[in-house]
């Protein structure tokens, strides 16, 4: 079976098309394509294979959490066949050059992947220092001191953000990637089509097969920096990324380096990006997570996000009483934010915003054991 025909085989439109409905049951448009469902999918299928396929028109929308961003959301047909050209061929294509910290958008990664690598690389640093300077002090017939004063901690962070990074992405430097990995043409012909479905540069943020496009453009930058700068302690999300070092210097040189490479895709480092020491620890995904002067790994939420929940659940309050969202929106979306928190060393905040919550609703908050 050739890489197109799996993308219009029946069978894996028809789990594209699940995968597509999650979360969207209670929609018109997946009503309406279910009501007709195995009609629907031999419309696709013949569609696709006679070259007669066309993309709808996006939906535009902005959304404000974490940041302002404008998101084109597809029709669910097309989410449809995006699924099945991800799930079936895309992605066992593209998985084949990531390295192992690159976590956004692959089965069995993640925000919490993220976390807990970036957890595993600062008790690495941290106790290989350890091990090294104890080595030192047995060769030099001097006696080991306790933990905390060996200064293990103290290193330099290099944080990276690329700016506007789905608005920049050059078309025809993501196809010339993918090519690389996919060599089906009739494939090569339905992404063309999804890539120039948008102006150039840029690739829509709701598209499935731009979170794809978007972890392969940077994979390069990942083997540079692991394997021609040799930095260990490294983790990228998308376009946020972090480099460990006990070297100021060697980071600063890095830094030159990184952004001679980002420009070659158009791309450049934004304002948020700086080298700052270790110890006064790093956001990343969400949280801001610091290593102690004995190793250990401390993971706190953000004040921002905290302070914005807050803001959140007091303005849906208004819309509740004001008859515009249901009790059931707001159960869902603090669970969610609760959640999410629940992923750090947060007790007493989570017992403090559950406080609030029953304070503004008058109820327990219902949420999942973690």
């Amino acid at each position: 079976m050739t890489d197109f025909e799996k993308v219009v085989d029946f069978g894996n439109l028809h789990a594209g098309f699940l995968m597509a409905r999650r979360g969207k049951r209670d929609k018109a448009s997946v009503a309406k394509f279910e009501a007709n469902l195995i009609e629907a999918l031999l419309l696709l299928g013949a569609l696709l294979k006679n070259k007669r396929y066309t993309l709808s028109d996006y939906n535009v929308f902005k959304v404000w959490e974490p940041k302002e961003r404008t998101v084109m959301s597809n029709s669910f047909k097309d989410k449809v066949v995006q699924h099945s050209l991800c799930d079936n061929v895309i992605e066992p294509a593209l998985l084949k050059t990531f390295i192992r910290d690159n976590y956004a958008g692959q089965r069995g990664k993640g925000t919490l992947d993220g976390l807990d690598r970036l957890e595993t690389h600062l008790k690495r640093y941290f106790f290989s220092r350890k091990a090294q300077a104890e080595e030192a002090r047995r060769a030099a017939g001097l006696p080991q001191i306790p933990v905390e004063q060996g200064g293990y901690a103290e290193g330099w962070v290099l944080k990276c953000d690329v700016g506007k990074y789905f608005y920049t992405i050059q078309h025809e430097i993501i196809f010339h990637k993918i090519k690389h990995f996919v060599k089906d043409p009739d494939v090569l012909w339905l992404i063309t089509m999804i890539l120039d479905s948008t102006e150039n540069p840029g690739i829509p943020i709701g598209n499935q097969s731009s979170q794809w496009f978007a972890v392969l453009y940077l994979s390069e930058l990942d083997h540079f920096i692991t394997e021609k700068l040799g930095i260990k302690h490294y983790g990228r999300y998308m376009d946020d990324f972090y480099l460990i070092h006990p070297d100021k210097e060697y980071l600063q040189y890095c830094r030159v380096e990184i952004e001679k490479h980002v420009a070659k895709l158009g791309l450049y480092l934004n304002a948020k990006t700086n080298i700052f020491p270790l110890k006064n620890g790093l956001d990343f995904l969400g949280f801001h997570t610091y290593l102690t002067d004995t190793g250990k790994v401390i993971r706190k939420v953000r004040r921002k996000s905290k302070n914005n929940e807050k803001r959140k659940l007091v303005k849906m309050k208004g819309l509740l009483d004001a008859g515009k969202i249901s009790m059931k929106e707001v159960r869902q979306s603090y669970r969610s934010w609760r959640g999410h928190a629940s992923k750090g060393d947060c007790y007493h905040l989570l017992r403090e915003m559950d406080r609030f919550y029953k304070n503004l609703f008058g109820e327990e908050p219902i949420c999942r054991k973690r």
